[in-house]
């Protein structure tokens, strides 16, 4: 039955289809275009700074560790250092993509029994038991080792001084911490950090934090080992354990990053690459395999026959996300198998274009809200960054080690508890991720970096903008603006299977009549603000060189080249 709210929503009266010169009534600004480098993220100070570090001579690495250094200041609901990263590169000079897994593993110590005898079914949300290694640090260390032009400190160097000076807190930012602090502020070190005078910071306010300062000072004095191996290691350890936890200094002390080869499909004469899991960047491939053969275009946007195509794909794609997305240090993942064109084939076999689906199975290949900041930056030597790093669930675990300035992600929450699965719980395991960059070239060349933050939205919002693009015609900010649908559904990296057709979120902007249909075909249609995620692009054109960027409309965000 469709929701009454979601009827007045979709049937609000809407700007006449030509307000907007493109025709396209959702649109909020044009595109930003620049010859030079470009800057997208979800904090407009945060991409000035990676513009000033552009403009001082850094590379796109250089941009994007500054910009996210600022973002783990200015956004912490989203992100910050004692949180995992992922990112896709294209290395200019070279002429190659890669791919860096930055994510953390669980503690050695602590055992699957151990953990199922203090959590019971499920592994908490808060506290100490959800921590794993942050990886972050050591992503900034791995991405500058490779394409860093300027000193670390140089780099850090805004994050620093804002830290000192104070930044203003922006809207939607603010409403997000106060929503964070109602869970966080019983934990010791979290109010002293993020509360000062024992509340959230407001929108307008100046927010200081000199812990965080100096634990990036001493980063960019000091390097990697500094945080992984010297004194930010033992407080991060000892307040930990102090917590109930596991984390010890020799799992920080281990801890590396891991350069993997991204993996692609081909989509209607585009490569389309994401990394390969423990993340779950490769259900977008999945999806859009199974997409394909079909007239998208003539379709049309927001059309009955086009969201039904695309959510039945979706839940075909998430229920081997649910079986098989994990570490692959643990498991043989059949990567090639389940982003192969015939593999899509037999799934797509099993869609219904008139009924939606009730459950399906999981593939046999011949063998999810989380909180999140996505940037992609681009150099004037053609270098382009895809880049996505979160604590998880917003502000994190809510420990928060002494004098430190961040909070520890609670990543270690999406383990399963249930013995014999992909994603089962073990010690030194890199939990399943919902984060995943994405990256687009044509003929060989880079096209596009993008990215769209928002736990089990990511995915399904990359398959979307990706279709507005190509079989759409939008532009690339178009593309981000246009309403979005989130299929939401039982299956979940912790062994749960959707049984019952899930639901359909969409955001306002779609046809009544089209999503009367959509109900008719079987479908639950609701509403549910908030899920939509948060969109940043970077596109280079092949025929001018020049870059093309856009920001998302439901953040903060803001996109700027030079």
């Amino acid at each position: 039955m469709l929701l009454a709210p979601l009827a007045l929503a979709l049937t609000s009266t809407a700007p006449a289809p030509m307000d907007r010169i493109t025709g396209h009534t959702f649109a909020t600004r044009s595109e930003v275009i620049a010859a030079h480098g470009m800057v997208a993220t979800s904090q407009p100070l945060a991409t000035q700074v990676g513009l000033d570090i552009l403009k001082a001579g850094g590379s796109a690495v250089d941009a994007a560790i500054a910009a996210n250094a600022v973002l783990g200041l200015v956004e912490p609901t989203g992100n910050g250092i004692g949180g995992d990263l992922f990112a896709i590169v294209w290395d200019a000079e070279k002429k190659a993509l890669y791919g860096l897994n930055a994510s953390g593993r669980s503690p050695a110590s602590l055992s699957l029994e151990k953990l199922r005898e203090l959590a019971g079914d499920k592994i908490p949300a808060r506290g100490a038991l959800p921590v794993s290694v942050p990886g972050c640090v050591d992503g900034w260390f791995s991405l500058h080792g490779r394409l860093g032009k300027l000193p670390m400190s140089e780099v850090l160097a805004p994050a620093v001084r804002y830290a000192r000076e104070g930044a203003p807190i922006t809207e939607v930012i603010a409403h997000y911490w106060a929503l964070n602090c109602k869970s966080l502020a019983r934990y010791p070190g979290f109010p002293e950090t993020f509360m000062p005078g024992g509340k959230p910071v407001a929108k307008g306010q100046l927010f200081k934090n000199p812990g965080l300062a100096n634990t990036l000072e001493k980063l960019g004095q000091e390097g990697r080992a500094a945080f992984y191996e010297g004194q930010v290691a033992r407080t991060i350890a000892d307040y930990v354990q102090a917590q109930g936890g596991f984390l010890s200094y020799d799992d920080l002390a281990q801890h590396h990053s891991e350069w993997v080869d991204p993996v692609s499909t081909h989509y209607r004469g585009y490569d389309v690459w994401e990394l390969p899991p423990n993340g779950q960047g490769i259900a977008a491939l999945q999806m859009l395999n199974v997409i394909e053969p079909f007239d998208v275009a003539h379709m049309g946007f927001g059309s009955t026959e086009w969201l039904h195509l695309f959510v039945e794909a979706k839940k075909l794609a998430f229920e081997d996300r649910a079986r098989f997305y994990a570490d692959p240090a643990f498991h043989t993942i059949p990567v090639e198998e389940l982003i192969s064109k015939e593999y899509a084939a037999t799934r797509r076999a099993l869609i219904d274009l008139e009924r939606a689906g009730k459950s399906y199975p999981a593939g046999n290949p011949a063998l999810e809200e989380g909180d999140t900041i996505y940037l992609a930056t681009a150099d004037a030597a053609g270098n382009m960054v895809s880049l996505i790093q979160s604590n998880y669930r917003g502000m994190g675990s809510g420990m928060t080690p002494p004098g430190l300035g961040f909070v520890l992600q609670d990543r270690g929450e999406l383990f399963d508890l249930t013995e014999g699965r992909f994603n089962t719980y073990a010690p030194k395991k890199r939990p399943f991720h919902t984060i995943i960059p994405a990256f687009v070239t044509r003929d060989g060349a880079p096209w596009l970096a993008f990215g769209v933050m928002g736990g089990a939205t990511q995915p399904q919002a990359h398959v979307q903008v990706l279709a507005n693009l190509i079989d759409f015609g939008m532009n690339l900010q178009e593309a981000g603006d246009a309403p979005r649908l989130v299929h939401l559904d039982s299956s979940q990296p912790t062994g749960e299977r959707m049984t019952d057709g899930g639901q359909v979120a969409l955001e306002s902007g779609f046809d009544y009549r089209e999503v009367r249909d959509l109900s008719d075909l079987g479908h639950s249609v609701v509403t549910k603000p908030g899920i939509f995620g948060g969109y940043q692009a970077v596109l280079r054109d092949p025929d001018t060189g020049l870059y093309y960027g856009a920001s998302e409309s439901r953040k903060d965000g803001h996109a700027a080249g030079y």
